[in-house]
C-alpha cells in the first residue's frame, strides 16, 4: 500500500491521514511528493534534509528554495521560507532551537527563524558552493565547507573566527566538528584526515591510510561518542578508525554489487552509550545498507532499484531516517519496523551439530584474514522493479573476490561502470540527454586541473588567434570569447595548436556543448586530441596520410568496388576522410546525430572514430556510386546529407568487430590515456622542426610585412607632405591675388568713406548748433523752476518751522502744567506730613495727659493708705520710668519725620531725573535749577528740623514739674518711714507693691471701701471725662495757642518758599524756549541761504 502525500500549494497540513503500525514491514511511514499543480508529472525537487537535536522534527529544501519544517511527533508540516535559489546544505541543531542555518546556490549561508520566517543573518565569505554544514554540540559554533575553503563562525555574533584555504588540486572533502569534544576533523581529497583543535586550531594528530587502499574517501560519519570515525570512497571498503587509539581499527568489505559509497550515517541507540554499533552505507545503486560494525552482518536495508536513494539523513533518537529519492520525492522510514529481526528473543541454548563439510564452507566464506572483514548477509534480493509485496525473493549470493578485480578495470569516476554504461547504450543507441554530459566526463576521467588552466587563461589571448572573429564569425560574442578562450589556452599549452588550421573546427562542437565551463570545455578537447587525434600530426603541415591509409586500407576490405569508384574520378581519401576528421562529423550531421555517434566514440577505443568514417562512406555507397562528378563527390562531404545515423554506428560497430588484425587500425592506436591530474602531460608529437621553421618563417615573414608597411607608411607620408606643399602653394599665390584685388577695393571704399565723413561733419556741425541753442533754453527753463523750487521750499521750512514752534509752545506748556500737578502733589504730601505731624503730637499728648492722671492716681492712693507704707513705697518703686519712655516716643517720632522727608526727597530726585531725560536740549540749565530746588529743599527740612527740635525742647521741659513734684513725696514717704516701726515698713512696702501691681494674683487687694472717699477726692481734683485730653489737636487755642501759632509761620514759611521756587522755574524755562527758538532760526536762515 503507498502512502503519499502530495504538499501541491498547501504551506501547511498533516504529514499523513493514517500513520501506519511498526508492524509494516518495508518501514515506510510516508513518501512526501511536492507536485507542480497542473502538472502531476512534474516534480518540485527535493535536495537536502537535517534533523533537530531532539529528532522529531526536521527541515526539508527544494531546487526552488522552497524550506519545509516536519514535525513527526505533531504530524504537521508548514513552510517557513522562500529564499528563491537550490540550498545545498541544511543544519537543524542550533542553540536556538528555531533558528537553523542554509546554504545557498550563490555561495552564501543563511541564518532563519522557523517562528517568524525572518533572516537572522546573512553570512558571505566562499567562493563556491558549500556542500555541508557541521555544528557543534553546544550550537555556538559552525563550520561550513566548500572546495577550496573550510570557514569557522560563531553564532552568537554570526561573525567568522577562522578561515583555513587549501590548494584546489588537493581540496576538501569535509569538515566537522566531534561530538563531546573540542576537536575539527577534516577530510582532504589526497585521503589525508587530522585533528585540530577547535580553540587554537593546533594539529592534535593524523590518522594514518594504508598506502595499498586508497579508496578516495567520500563520505565519512562520526559515533555519537566520538570514538569511532568510518570513511568510503570509490570502492566496496569501509575504513574504521577509533580515534581514541589513533589508528586502523577495522576494514569492512561490503558486497560486490556495491562498487562506490556515496554517503554514510551511524544509527543511533538509546541503550549503546553513543558508541553506535550500526552504520548505513548508501552505495551507487541507490539502496543504502545497515551493518553492524563489529559482526559485519547485513541487518535492513532501505531503496529499490528502480527509484533509488540519492540522500539520507537519521534522527539523533534513531527513530526515524528522512531518505530523499532519485525522482525527487522523500520517503520517512520507522527505524523500529525496519530493525524487528534485531528485537528477536536470543537463540536457544539448545544447539545442533553440524556436518564437517557445511562447517568448513561456513568458515570459508565468513572468516576474514587480517583486518579485512565481509558483509554476511541472509537478506533477500530486490527485484529491479523493485519491492513486490507478497512475493517469495531468493537470497543474495557473495561474488568470489576474482571479480572485483574485473569490476575495477571498467569502473569509473562518480561510482559508474564502462560496462554497464556500453550495455545501456547498446541497448537505447544514446545516453540520456539529462545525464550525458557528466556521463562524458566520467568517460573521459577528466581531471579538472583548475590551478593549471588558470595558468593558461592567465597568458591571455594567443596572437594566432587575435583575427579568430574575421575567419569565423560566430553570432554569439559570448561563445566567440569562449571559442578564442579555449583555442589560445591549447596554443599556449601545445605550440603545434597554434599552426593548426582546423583547430577551431574540431574544437567549436565541444566549447559549444560546454560553454558554461570553459574547464571542462577545454579538457574535453585536449582529451581528444590525445586520444581520437593520434598519430595526425605527425606530417604536419599535411594530413595524416597514415591514418588516412587506414581508412583507404578498411574501405578496401570491405568494399573494394567503392573504393575504385572514388580512385575512378581522382577523389584521394584527403578529399572523402580527411574532412569528416578535421571537423569531426560536425559539418555532416545534426546536433543530436552528432551527440548520439560521440557516446558511441567516447564509449569505446580511439579507433572507432576511423571505424565511424569508413562506416559512414560505406552507408553512403549508393549516392556515391551514382556521382560522377568530382566537385560533386567533393561536396558530398561538406554538407548534411539523408543519412540513417543509427545504421552508420551499427555499420562502425560491424567493421570494429569483422576487420582483420592487419588492417585493424586498433594496433597502431593506443588505449584511452585520461589527462593526469595537477598538471597536463607534454604534448610533442609532431614534427617540432616544421612547426619550429612554420613559426620562424611566420615571424620572418610577419618582420618584413612590418618594415614593407613602416616604408610604405614613410613614402605615404612623403607624398602627402609634398601634395600638401603644392597645394599650401598654390593656396598662397591664390590668397597673394585675392589679396591685392581686396586692397583695391579698400582703397575705393576708403575713398567713398572719406566723402561720407566729409559731409557727416556738416551735417554734424549743424546739428551741434541746433543742440546748443536747445541746450541754453532747457537750462534757463531749469532756472526758473529751480527758483520756484527753492521759493516752495523756503515756505514749507517755514510753515514747518512755524508747527515745530507751535509743537515746542505745547510741550512746554504740558510740561509746565505735568510741573504745576507735581507741586500740587507735594503740596498735598506735605498737607499729609503736616497731619501725620499733628496726630503724632496728639498722640504724644495723650501719652503725657495719661501719665499724668497714672501719677495723681497714685498719690491719691498713697494718701488714703498711709497706715501701709509699704504699699506706697511699692508702688513708688514699681512706676514706669517716664522718661524711658518719652525718649522712646521721641525717637520714633523723629524716624517717621526722617522717613517722610527721605521718601518726598526720592520722589522729587525721580521726577527731576525724568525731566533732565525729556529736555536733553537744555540739561545743563536744568540741572542748575535742580541744584538750587534741592538747596532749597534742603533749607526747608532744616526749617522744619529747627521747629522739631523746638517742639520738643519744649516737650522735654515740660515733665520737669512732677518729677519734682515725685521727688518731693519720696522724700515725705521716707521720713514717714522713718516715724513708723519696723513692722509697720513692711506692711507699707507690701501695699506699694500691690497697688503697682494691681493684675499681680500675689497681692492682697486691699479693701475698695478703704479707696473710696480719696477717689471721690481725686475726681473732684481731676474734673469731668469731657476735658479728656486726647481730643488735643494743633488747631485748638485752649490747649496751647503758642504751639498753633509756631506751626503755622513755618506753614506760611513753606508755601511763600514754594511760591518764589515755582516762580524761578517758570522763568528759567522760558528763556530756555526763547533761547532754543532763535538758535532753531539762525540755522534755518542760514540753510536757505547756502
Amino acid at each position: 500500500m503507498q502512502r503519499a502525500t502530495e504538499l501541491g500549494q498547501k504551506e501547511r497540513g498533516k504529514i499523513w491521514h493514517r500513520k501506519p503500525g511498526s508492524s509494516a514491514g518495508d518501514g515506510i511511514i510516508v513518501n512526501v511528493v511536492h507536485n507542480v499543480v497542473g502538472y502531476p508529472t512534474k516534480i518540485i525537487r527535493f535536495l537536502h534534509v537535517a534533523f533537530d537535536t531532539a529528532g522529531e522534527a526536521f527541515i526539508a529544501g527544494d531546487h526552488q528554495g522552497n524550506i519545509y519544517v516536519f514535525d513527526l511527533s505533531r504530524n504537521s508540516f508548514k513552510l517557513v521560507q522562500r529564499t528563491g535559489q537550490a540550498c545545498t546544505a541544511l543544519a537543524f541543531n542550533l542553540r536556538r532551537k528555531t533558528e537553523y542555518l542554509v546554504a545557498l546556490a550563490d555561495y552564501s549561508v543563511k541564518c532563519f527563524d522557523t517562528e517568524t520566517k525572518e533572516l537572522v543573518s546573512w553570512m558571505k565569505g566562499h567562493e563556491s558552493t558549500v556542500s555541508s554544514i557541521s555544528v557543534d554540540v553546544s550550537g555556538r559554533h559552525a563550520i561550513t565547507t566548500s572546495v577550496d575553503t573550510a570557514q569557522l563562525w560563531d553564532l552568537d555574533t554570526f561573525q567568522r573566527k577562522r578561515k583555513l584555504n587549501v590548494n584546489l588540486s588537493v581540496g576538501i572533502q569535509r569538515v566537522y566538528f566531534l561530538p563531546l569534544s573540542n576537536t575539527i576533523l577534516s577530510c582532504f581529497k589526497d585521503d589525508s584526515i587530522f585533528a585540530w583543535e577547535s580553540d587554537t586550531l593546533h594539529c592534535k594528530y593524523q590518522l594514518p591510510v594504508p598506502d595499498e587502499s586508497l579508496i578516495h574517501y567520500k563520505s565519512f560519519a562520526v559515533t555519537r561518542d566520538g570514538r569511532a570515525l568510518i570513511a568510503g570512497g570509490k570502492s566496496n571498503f569501509l575504513h574504521l578508525w577509533c580515534l581514541n587509539a589513533r589508528q586502523l581499527q577495522r576494514i569492512i568489505q561490503m558486497p560486490p554489487k556495491v562498487r562506490t559509497i556515496r554517503h554514510l550515517e551511524f544509527l543511533p541507540d538509546s541503550f549503546d552509550g553513543g558508541s553506535s554499533q550500526v552504520v548505513g552505507a548508501l552505495s551507487q545503486d541507490g539502496i543504502m545498507r545497515f551493518i553492524n560494525i563489529q559482526t559485519c552482518k547485513l541487518l535492513f536495508d532501505i531503496g529499490s532499484l528502480d527509484n533509488g536513494i540519492s540522500t539520507a539523513a537519521v534522527s539523533p533518537n534513531g527513530h526515524y531516517i528522512a531518505a530523499i529519492l532519485e525522482d525527487g520525492s522523500f520517503t520517512i522510514y520507522n527505524v523500529r519496523a525496519l530493525s524487528r529481526e534485531l528485537n528477536k528473543p536470543p537463540p536457544p541454548l539448545v544447539k545442533i551439530v553440524a556436518d564437517r563439510e557445511k562447517t568448513e564452507d561456513f568458515k570459508n566464506v565468513s572468516v576474514p584474514s587480517g583486518l579485512k572483514m565481509r558483509v554476511t548477509s541472509g537478506k533477500v534480493e530486490r527485484s529491479w522493479r523493485g519491492r513486490t509485496a507478497g512475493k517469495e525473493t531468493k537470497a543474495r549470493i557473495l561474488k568470489p573476490p576474482g571479480t572485483v578485480l574485473e569490476d575495477k578495470e571498467n569502473e569509473l569516476p562518480a561510482g559508474l561502470n564502462k560496462k554497464r554504461l556500453r550495455a545501456q547504450l547498446k541497448e537505447f543507441g544514446e545516453y540520456p540527454e539529462k545525464y550525458r554530459m557528466f556521463i562524458w566526463r566520467s568517460l573521459l576521467q577528466l581531471p579538472e586541473n583548475h590551478a593549471s588552466f588558470s595558468s593558461l587563461t592567465d597568458k591571455g589571448t594567443h596572437p594566432a588567434y587575435l583575427g579568430i572573429h574575421e575567419k569565423y564569425p560566430i553570432k554569439s560574442r559570448k561563445l566567440l570569447r569562449i571559442l578564442q578562450r579555449v583555442l589560445s589556452a591549447m596554443a599556449h599549452w601545445s605550440t603545434i595548436f597554434s599552426e593548426v588550421s582546423y583547430l577551431p573546427l574540431l574544437a567549436f562542437p565541444f566549447v559549444k556543448l560546454f560553454q558554461n565551463n570553459q574547464l571542462i570545455g577545454f579538457e574535453v578537447v585536449a582529451t581528444v586530441v590525445i586520444n581520437w587525434c593520434q598519430h595526425w600530426f605527425e606530417y604536419f603541415p599535411n594530413p595524416p596520410i597514415n591514418l588516412l591509409g587506414m581508412i583507404e586500407n578498411i574501405l578496401a576490405h570491405h568494399d573494394k568496388e567503392l573504393l575504385q569508384h572514388l580512385v575512378k574520378y581522382n577523389i584521394t581519401s584527403q578529399s572523402y576522410a580527411w574532412p569528416l576528421l578535421e571537423t569531426l562529423f560536425s559539418e555532416v550531421l545534426t546536433r543530436s546525430e552528432w551527440l548520439m555517434l560521440f557516446d558511441n566514440i567516447f564509449s569505446n577505443h580511439p579507433s572507432f572514430l576511423l571505424m565511424a568514417v569508413a562506416a559512414y562512406l560505406i552507408c553512403s555507397r549508393s549516392p556515391l556510386l551514382h556521382c560522377n562528378i568530382k566537385e560533386d563527390l567533393e561536396n558530398f562531404f561538406h554538407h548534411r546529407n539523408n543519412l540513417d545515423l543509427e545504421a552508420v554506428i551499427k555499420e562502425a560497430y560491424h567493421l570494429m568487430d569483422s576487420t582483420p588484425e592487419d588492417v585493424h587500425p586498433k594496433r597502431m592506436l593506443d588505449d584511452f590515456l585520461p589527462l593526469t591530474k595537477g598538471q597536463y602531460p607534454i604534448f610533442n608529437k609532431y614534427p617540432t622542426f616544421i612547426v619550429n621553421y612554420q613559426t620562424q618563417e611566420r615571424e620572418r615573414i610577419w618582420q618584413e610585412e612590418l618594415n614593407y608597411l613602416k616604408e610604405r607608411q614613410l613614402a605615404h607620408e612623403l607624398e602627402a607632405q609634398s601634395v600638401r606643399r603644392q597645394a599650401e602653394n598654390a593656396a598662397w599665390y591664390r590668397q597673394q591675388e585675392l589679396l591685392q584685388e581686396a586692397e583695391e577695393q579698400r582703397r575705393k571704399i576708403l575713398l567713398e568713406e572719406e566723402q561720407k565723413l566729409v559731409d557727416q561733419r556738416m551735417r554734424l556741425a549743424a546739428v551741434n548748433r541746433e543742440m546748443k541753442i536747445k541746450e541754453l533754453q532747457v537750462l534757463d527753463t531749469a532756472q526758473k523752476r529751480f527758483l520756484k523750487y527753492q521759493q516752495e521750499q523756503q515756505k514749507t521750512e517755514l510753515r514747518r518751522l512755524d508747527d515745530e514752534i507751535d509743537r515746542k509752545i505745547s510741550l512746554r506748556d504740558k510740561e509746565t502744567a505735568a510741573l504745576i500737578q507735581d507741586i500740587k502733589v507735594r503740596n498735598m504730601e506735605l498737607e499729609m506730613q503736616k497731619q501725620i505731624f499733628e496726630q503724632q503730637l496728639a498722640k504724644k499728648q495723650e501719652a503725657v495727659t495719661q501719665k499724668v492722671k497714672g501719677q495723681l492716681g497714685i498719690n491719691w492712693i498713697k494718701a488714703d493708705i498711709e497706715d501701709q507704707e509699704f504699699k506706697n513705697q511699692l508702688e513708688l518703686d514699681q512706676c514706669p520710668d517716664v522718661e524711658e519712655y518719652k525718649n522712646i516716643v521721641e525717637e520714633l517720632a523723629g524716624t517717621d519725620q526722617l522717613s517722610n522727608n527721605k521718601d518726598w526727597q526720592a520722589q522729587m530726585l525721580s521726577k527731576q531725573r525724568d525731566y533732565s531725560l525729556k529736555q536733553q536740549k537744555s540739561q545743563a540749565e536744568l540741572e542748575c535749577l535742580a541744584r538750587k530746588n534741592k538747596e532749597k529743599e534742603a533749607m526747608l527740612f532744616d526749617m522744619m528740623k529747627e521747629f522739631e527740635n523746638q517742639q520738643w525742647t519744649k516737650v522735654a521741659a515740660k515733665p520737669a514739674e512732677p518729677e519734682a513734684w515725685q521727688q518731693g513725696e519720696g522724700d515725705a514717704a521716707s521720713w514717714r518711714r522713718q516715724l513708723l516701726p519696723d513692722g509697720a515698713n513692711e506692711d507699707t512696702e507690701s501695699d506699694d507693691h500691690a497697688c503697682r501691681n494691681p493684675h499681680d494674683p500675689s497681692v492682697r487687694p486691699y479693701d475698695s471701701r478703704t479707696i473710696c472717699p480719696m477717689k471721690q477726692e481725686r475726681d473732684l481734683l481731676l474734673g469731668s471725662g469731657d476735658q479728656n485730653p486726647t481730643s488735643l489737636c494743633l488747631n485748638d487755642m485752649t490747649f496751647d495757642s503758642s504751639v498753633q501759632l509756631s506751626l503755622d509761620r513755618g506753614r506760611m514759611d513753606r508755601e511763600r518758599k514754594e511760591r518764589e521756587l515755582m516762580t524761578g522755574v517758570r522763568e528759567l524755562r522760558q528763556k530756555l524756549a526763547t533761547r532754543a527758538r532763535l538758535r532753531y532760526s539762525t540755522n534755518s536762515l542760514t540753510d536757505s541761504a547756502t
